[in-house]
């Protein structure tokens, strides 16, 4: 054994040093120096052996699997170790040292960074240790036969190898989360076990809602990051076999409905909701419960609004109306997505928007090979430029300020960039300014997508998916009318076989947040002290957040093959009247005793209750449960591009009651109210 481990211990020392290494040792090079020599020296080694803390790790390795070996020993004898063993030990020990270390080798134990170790390589750690330990006992009984060994030794050995290398890793790992700059790691260990006993300083009692998965990550990063002043006092949670167990130590004080006695008991300044799956009942129940307690509360965001699923400190946020609608969390086909996004070039008009921003951030979450962010408006574009830039550096992004308006620049920027699939969200959304300027809305809403098709089918897009809206249904208005030609004008281009370009429709309602909602309005009233004007007491809405609308849009043009429109569920209607309510709530104050709600009625052009389909269209089932599909009627295409050749035409004469002759005709289901106004967008 001792001759054997000799020579594989000779061989592999050969092996271990370079060239490079064995040059400067030749030369009497000091340590320090060779490490700190110019960068050529160390151009030809391993990367692993250009680091001092490599040898540091390597050699204190060797220690530990010394110091196991001898462990091992010392408990199996009860500390009393016979004489006789100390010599087998000294002969055996070289043997286990150059087994260990080359298998440590051989499972990259040496090429980790430490400081971040993980479970992932503490299972190495475990493969290597076992696999190792298997290769000396396989020594041992092919040479020996195990005369004069102990077999339970190397069950104990396996034991203390395992325990010292993941121990010494995990101590690394302590080191670097919590040392200071200059600080040694005994200063280290005592100021953070200090910290254990007391809070940190100038930081806040913090009460976490939800003793899950959310809350747990929540506490952990609070716990190893010194910069969050919060101080975790406890969690709070339903579920009562929780109830009284620890999460990192920190206690579960009971149920949510208690959290009143937990603030007064505890000296609570503040209380976080981490619940992301929770329904609107439930969020409406905790909203509740934490205004009773008088104390300032925050939130996490929905799943739905955490796309890559990760929570994080930086999410918390103040609780907001959408917390309130409970949507549940969009099981989205990735694979299918990704299919038509990575790795191509994607278009996005009205970029800047609410929902185009939020379409652009999503698109980058599949890698595509180019995103052109095509926008009219230079700061918004500047915006979302710079955002994207920043979170996604690696992607090309291409911003083009851009009209779909201007029919030459349209066509240069499919030209120039050629795009497999198109996103059109650029549009005139704003109801009251349309109808006092309805050639706007041919001129942009109509003429503008009628510009986009045309370059589409000229440059072979592949994906058209056209974002459309609940108004387009049976309109009163101007702007859902220049909304439901354009659907029309996209229907048609697959019902006639006009293009070889998949032209799809996704039509949803209100969103909240976006750019004209009611929800900025309500707020912006609550702030001047009321009174929140809504039409009247029944009006009500379809209402879903910008990421869940985006969501459902990538979602939709993956299952698009061309012609459809598809709906997207959106969920129970909510009155208006009880929205004005719930931000009253939000903000502090009582319903109808600080602010006042004030119904002003039914403004002209104005529907008590909007619809998503309209006559002649059927709804065909799919498979996702939140799309369905809408079959129109097919249209004569010639017609269509006739009647829009003469809207584009008094457009430019600024003819209003002409234009609303020609929509009309193209959409019979129109009845025109020239003060139609605008409630939500």
């Amino acid at each position: 054994i001792h001759g054997i481990s000799s020579f594989v211990g000779k061989r592999y020392y050969q092996l271990l040093l370079t060239d490079t290494v064995k040059h400067h040792l030749k030369n009497g090079y000091r340590y320090e120096t060779f490490f700190r020599g110019p960068k050529e020296t160390l151009a030809n080694m391993p990367v692993k052996f250009r680091y001092k803390n490599f040898y540091i790790v390597f050699l204190t390795d060797i220690a530990l699997i010394v110091l196991a070996l001898y462990s091992a020993h010392l408990v199996r004898f009860d500390f009393g170790l016979p004489i006789e063993y100390s010599g087998l030990i000294r002969n055996f020990l070289p043997f286990v040292i150059t087994t260990k270390i080359t298998v440590f080798f051989f499972f990259d134990l040496y090429s980790g960074m430490w400081r971040y170790t993980s479970i992932a390589d503490l299972l190495n750690v475990l493969k290597a240790v076992t696999i190792s330990s298997l290769v000396i006992v396989a020594g041992i009984l092919f040479s020996t036969r195990f005369v004069g060994f102990s077999r339970s030794v190397f069950i104990i050995d396996w034991c203390f190898t395992f325990l010292f290398v993941t121990c010494f890793r995990l101590g690394v790992r302590f080191y670097y989360e919590h040392a200071e700059e200059n600080q040694s790691f005994v200063q280290t260990a005592f100021i953070f076990l200090n910290s254990l006993k007391k809070k940190r300083v100038s930081s806040k009692n913090l009460l976490i809602i939800g003793a899950g998965d959310c809350g747990e990550k929540i506490f952990r990063e609070i716990r190893d990051n010194a910069s969050i002043k919060y101080h975790v006092i406890g969690f709070l949670d339903d579920n009562q076999q929780k109830t009284g167990r620890k999460i990192h130590g920190v206690p579960v004080l009971g149920a949510i409905n208690g959290i009143g006695d937990v603030v007064r008991r505890e000296n609570v300044d503040e209380v976080l909701i981490a619940i992301p799956s929770a329904s609107s009942e439930q969020m409406r129940r905790l909203l509740i419960n934490c205004e009773n307690t008088g104390v300032p509360f925050k939130t996490v965001p929905s799943y739905g609004e955490l796309i890559n699923g990760r929570v994080t400190i930086n999410s918390i946020r103040e609780v907001a109306y959408r917390d309130l609608l409970g949507r549940e969390l969009i099981k989205l086909d990735t694979d299918k997505i990704g299919a038509y996004l990575k790795s191509q070039c994607v278009l996005v008009t009205g970029a800047g928007g609410s929902i185009g921003s939020e379409l652009c951030r999503q698109i980058c979450k599949f890698n595509p090979l180019k995103l052109i962010l095509f926008e009219r408006a230079e700061s918004p574009l500047h915006a979302i430029e710079l955002e994207l830039l920043h979170r996604y550096s690696r992607l090309e992004i291409i911003p083009i300020l851009g009209d779909i308006r201007d029919k030459n620049q349209t066509i240069r920027t499919f030209q120039q960039f050629e795009p497999q699939t198109v996103f059109h969200a650029a549009a005139y959304k704003h109801v009251p300014m349309l109808e006092r300027q309805p050639w706007k809305a041919v001129d942009n809403n109509i003429a503008g997508t009628v510009n986009l098709v045309n370059a589409a089918t000229r440059f072979n897009v592949d994906r058209f998916v056209f974002v459309s809206t609940d108004k387009a249904v049976r309109p009163t208005n101007i702007m859902g009318t220049s909304k439901r030609v354009s659907e029309i004008l996209i229907q048609s281009q697959n019902g006639c076989d006009a293009s070889k370009t998949r032209f799809m429709i996704v039509r949803f309602g209100n969103v909240v947040g976006s750019v004209g909602s009611v929800v900025p309005l309500f707020k912006k009233q609550i702030q001047n002290g009321g009174p929140v004007t809504v039409t009247h007491p029944e009006v009500t809405r379809y209402f879903m957040t910008i990421p869940e609308a985006c969501q459902l849009i990538l979602q939709a043009g993956a299952m698009g093959e061309g012609g459809e429109i598809f709906l997207l569920d959106m969920g129970t209607p909510i009155k208006i009247a009880d929205m004005a309510r719930d931000l009253i709530k939000l903000s502090g104050f009582e319903p109808d005793v600080d602010i006042e709600i004030e119904y002003i009625g039914l403004r002209p052009g104005e529907k008590l209750y909007e619809e998503l389909i309209t006559e002649g269209e059927g709804i065909v089932s799919t498979n996702h449960e939140k799309i369905m599909v809408l079959k129109g009627k097919e249209c004569n295409l010639s017609l269509l591009n006739g009647d829009i050749q003469k809207l584009v035409t008094v457009a430019e004469e600024q003819d209003a009651s002409r234009i609303i002759t020609i929509l009309k005709k193209i959409v019979p289901q129109y009845t025109p109210d020239s003060n139609g106004e605008k409630t939500d967008g």
